[in-house]
């Protein structure tokens, strides 16, 4: 498979050849940013139309299909409309805590968007403990949503946010567990090794029935952890009007619907990362033919397809299942899958230590 670092290097040194070092590192992080920024742009205008449809299909009807070619520049359309609407301002908010809570919940996505592999030689941060790092800003997020209840002096705002800050704190635990779990099989946390660890045969695979808990419980958590149904109690329409962002308007507001659907989109390309190989090709022991073919596909086409599919499944959730409870929601994690993620966590030492012994 191709190695694009190959490519990222021969701009580096071309970059040399005309300016300073410093001067030619800033440009790469300037092309970097403004690059992740609009990937992130694309990629919400995607999901947002990838959920509708879905959506659609479930409910046997057609969805968008007005605006653009079978409603293709439906989510281009509303990114306008909410890119014109007024600003609304609070009289009795802390309106500093109240403007500054949308870019927490931004940032700690943006960051978590720059960890992930997204292909080979692709990496735009890849040092040893990026799985950490990986863990550590995603948890800011959940200041901006608390910082938006508080500050925004509304009790259905308020209550939303409470609850956004108990589910995403217990949740955490589980989603942390699992990555544990296969950072055990890969011996490490590089995002780059992790990924060439599975080069013969995924982790979901490989990594026998462990593994598959792991994923599991690593979906159920993510869904939660991206507040999406059947576990979105913080927006509960019918009880919170909009939940946690109930007073935003405009570009406020659209940062926290592009927030949600950059988590999702988080989520599943770390169960990528983990489980099926990040950017690596289906590769299956002693097939050497197929695995050629595998190897023609580009390594970022491999990462996308497979972050998308696992989406699909999260979708799917929504529209399947009814809401929970709230001590339905926590019951859940502090009585099934907190203990079952530990006896795996367990489970999973003794699989690769029986391996080191043969």
């Amino acid at each position: 498979m191709q190695d694009l670092s190959v490519a990222t290097s021969w701009f580096h040194s071309f970059l040399l050849g005309y300016i300073p070092e410093w001067a030619a590192v800033t440009l790469e992080c300037l092309l970097i940013g403004v690059g992740l920024l609009l990937l992130y742009a694309v990629l919400a205008l995607f999901y947002i139309l990838f959920e509708r449809k879905v959506c659609a299909a479930f409910q046997c009807r057609l969805g968008p299909n007005r605006v653009g070619p079978w409603g293709l520049l439906q989510s281009v359309a509303d990114m306008f409309k909410i890119l014109i609407k007024e600003l609304i301002t609070l009289n009795h908010g802390d309106k500093f805590l109240f403007e500054l809570a949308p870019f927490l919940v931004i940032i700690a996505s943006m960051l978590a968007f720059a960890v992930l592999p997204w292909g080979n030689g692709l990496e735009v941060i890849n040092f040893n403990v990026g799985i950490f790092f990986l863990l550590a800003v995603s948890s800011i997020g959940v200041l901006g949503i608390l910082l938006a209840g508080w500050s925004s002096n509304n009790k259905y705002t308020l209550i939303g946010a409470l609850r956004s800050g108990a589910q995403m704190v217990s949740y955490e635990l589980s989603m942390g567990l699992s990555v544990v779990t296969m950072v055990v099989i890969a011996g490490t946390m590089n995002v780059h090794e992790i990924c060439m660890a599975q080069e013969h045969l995924w982790f979901i695979f490989s990594g026998h029935i462990p593994a598959i808990i792991a994923f599991i419980i690593f979906m159920i958590a993510g869904t939660a952890e991206t507040n999406r149904g059947p576990f979105d109690l913080p927006e509960a329409e019918s009880e919170l009007t909009a939940g946690y962002h109930t007073e935003y308007s405009g570009i406020h507001f659209g940062f926290y619907y592009l927030a949600e659907y950059l988590n999702l989109f988080i989520v599943s390309g770390v169960a990528a990362l983990l489980f099926f190989g990040g950017w690596m090709p289906l590769h299956i022991p002693g097939f050497d033919a197929f695995n050629n073919i595998m190897d023609y596909i580009p390594s970022v086409v491999w990462f996308l397809a497979k972050a998308v599919a696992l989406s699909f499944i999260i979708i799917w959730f929504k529209w399947t299942f009814p809401r929970l409870r709230i001590d339905q929601l926590l019951t859940l994690e502090w009585k099934y899958l907190l203990p079952i993620n530990l006896f795996n966590l367990v489970l999973m030492v003794v699989v690769v230590l029986y391996r080191l012994t043969l």
